[in-house]
């Protein structure tokens, strides 16, 4: 069995990535979403980096593309993929990362590496259950969570000047 792909560890990004958009081409047709090649591309360049982006960095790599968008396209893109799952705005950074289970209803947890800056989106059902419950508990209907937890990757720990 093959470690699961973080941003950490050495894995095939390329071919994560690919997967990623073959995911999206699929939900967007189950959901008769139009996904137009801008809001691929944007899907693409979120995906080349685990590494959150903004909307404005997205933007700067349209333009090296030799595409003529604005920012509200690059804004409409990216609420686009919002709404249908594959991404996620990483509010903390005012950013977005890809979706790692898209086709999947999922509480948003992120551990987000101060020093790298690399995200992984985290598994955690049994807290989701909890985070549910504590709310309900309060007489509070959760319409959305999203959990950002800053710290230090394994490969940043490791280096001396992040103790």
């Amino acid at each position: 069995m093959s470690a699961r792909a973080i941003p950490y560890r050495p894995h095939n990004h390329d071919a994560c990535a690919s997967q990623a958009l073959a995911d999206a081409r699929v939900i967007c047709q189950q959901q008769s979403a139009r996904l137009t090649p801008i809001r691929e591309r944007v899907l693409e360049l979120v995906w080349q980096s685990h590494k959150p982006l903004g909307a404005y960095d997205v933007l700067a790599e349209l333009s090296s593309d030799g595409h003529n968008a604005a920012p509200p396209t690059v804004y409409r893109a990216l609420d686009f993929l919002q709404q249908h799952g594959l991404v996620h705005r990483i509010a903390s950074l005012n950013a977005f990362v890809g979706c790692t289970r898209p086709a999947e209803s999922h509480t948003g947890m992120f551990l987000i590496c101060r020093a790298c800056g690399n995200v992984l989106e985290l598994t955690a059902p049994a807290l989701t259950s909890e985070v549910r419950k504590a709310a309900a508990g309060e007489g509070f209907r959760a319409e959305s969570t999203t959990l950002e937890i800053a710290g230090l990757c394994p490969r940043c720990q490791a280096e001396p000047c992040h103790d």
